[in-house]
């Protein structure tokens, strides 16, 4: 991790956090509907989104990078935050269903060791969903917002990035048109905002987010599809295949 970024608990405390919030809940809800009996994990700074699927998951685990303030999780009950480092997740493979990942991929030195960490801790079937600040957003250029710092992302980037990492799109969306100040006056009509910005300057909101799915068999030779239990050996080909050595902590054991 290359960068120092702090005041994420202040931010989302204050007026124009709460706001932000807000709005990017709204979206997250139609990319997650319900997500009953699912294992999830929140990495980076998630907890502020984290409370949409607490009634309904069968767990969900809080997992801080350096660069983000730790918040408890949740925030009544025993905690179930740990501050991690992003290359070297402390989970076992194939553990969650759903990983969401704000506030991360934009401070990391190396986005494909965090994403192949984040590949092998979902389950093959697994769901990732990234929210990351938009390279052509205001929210991007504004350095009073966590969605300031770090290296922002083109929905175009991000989809390459992800491809290039054995995950596969499924869906793209945009939000937080609403300017990073702390105006009430533009905070009381956040909703305006959001919708005028949608329909007029799509390519100019503060924030992409984008849905990609565990791709496993994908990257399969097909005489080895035939033969169960196979997928170990399957998996390290794929990587060598790329001209990486795939880490030690990341094979699946048969």
């Amino acid at each position: 991790m290359n960068l120092e970024v702090h005041g994420h608990r202040d931010f989302y405390a204050s007026a124009t956090g709460l706001v932000a919030a807000r709005i990017l809940r709204e979206r997250l809800r139609r990319f997650w509907p319900r997500l009953e009996r699912r294992e999830i994990l929140g990495l980076g700074h998630a907890a502020p989104y984290l409370r949409l699927w607490r009634e309904e998951a069968a767990r969900i685990l809080c997992a801080s990078l350096p660069e983000t303030d730790t918040v408890p999780w949740p925030p009544d009950g025993p905690g179930l935050c740990a501050r991690v480092e992003d290359d070297i997740l402390p989970f076992p493979d194939l553990s969650f269903d759903n990983v969401l990942l704000v506030h991360g991929l934009e401070h990391t030195e190396n986005a494909r060791r965090m994403l192949r960490e984040v590949w092998r801790v979902l389950k093959d079937d697994g769901s990732l969903l990234i929210v990351a600040p938009n390279r052509r957003g205001l929210w991007a250029h504004v350095e009073n917002n966590p969605f300031g710092q770090g290296r922002p992302y083109s929905p175009g980037q991000l989809a390459r990035l992800l491809k290039r990492n054995l995950f596969s799109v499924s869906r793209r969306d945009k939000a937080l048109f609403l300017p990073p100040f702390r105006s009430r006056l533009m905070l009381r009509g956040a909703g305006a905002w959001e919708t005028v910005g949608r329909a007029v300057m799509p390519r100019f909101a503060g924030v992409v987010m984008v849905e990609a799915r565990k791709e496993l068999y994908g990257v399969m030779p097909k005489a080895a599809q035939k033969v169960p239990g196979r997928r170990v050996k399957v998996v390290e080909g794929a990587w060598a295949a790329r001209g990486d050595d795939l880490p030690a902590a990341a094979r699946h054991r048969p």
